[in-house]
């Protein structure tokens, strides 16, 4: 299975990831969303900051799932994981306030990051708010 990564350009995760600063993509979630129990080792996720073309690819490494979490146990996954993670240094009463209502949480370990010709993607049946979607072939939503 391939996976489409769709990233807030905003935060320039793009660019921390192809640098190697940035060595697991984290989904925070609500309620259970793709990729969970989606995604696993060996795939590749293919990436793109929102409104531009696809740019790179990765290879999953690890996939973690924590459910049922409380603000205890994201503290404790933030302190383990936030700087392959990329999260803010400032955990400030904002910071902590987007975690409020998350119930889930995959950790997707990255390996063989690499740059690959642009590509843009048709998201039409996926919904234009996804940002992420699961496919058989990532040919299969090339926009033609």
């Amino acid at each position: 299975m391939d996976h489409l990564a769709i990233l807030k350009k905003s935060r320039k995760l793009a660019k921390k990831i192809l640098s190697g600063e940035k060595t697991i993509e984290s989904r925070w979630y609500k309620f259970k969303r793709y990729p969970w129990n989606k995604i696993k080792k060996g795939e590749i996720i293919y990436f793109k900051d929102s409104g531009d073309p696809v740019t790179f690819k990765a290879e999953v490494e690890q996939v973690l799932q924590f459910e049922n979490l409380n603000l205890e146990k994201i503290k404790e996954l933030v302190e383990k994981y936030s700087k392959a993670i990329c999260l803010s240094e400032n955990k400030d009463k904002e910071f902590w306030k987007y975690f409020d209502d998350k119930n889930y949480c995959i950790l997707i370990f990255l390996k063989n990051v690499q740059k690959i010709k642009p590509f843009s993607i048709d998201k039409t049946g996926y919904g234009l708010m996804s940002a992420w979607i699961c496919v058989e072939n990532i040919k299969s939503i090339l926009k033609s």
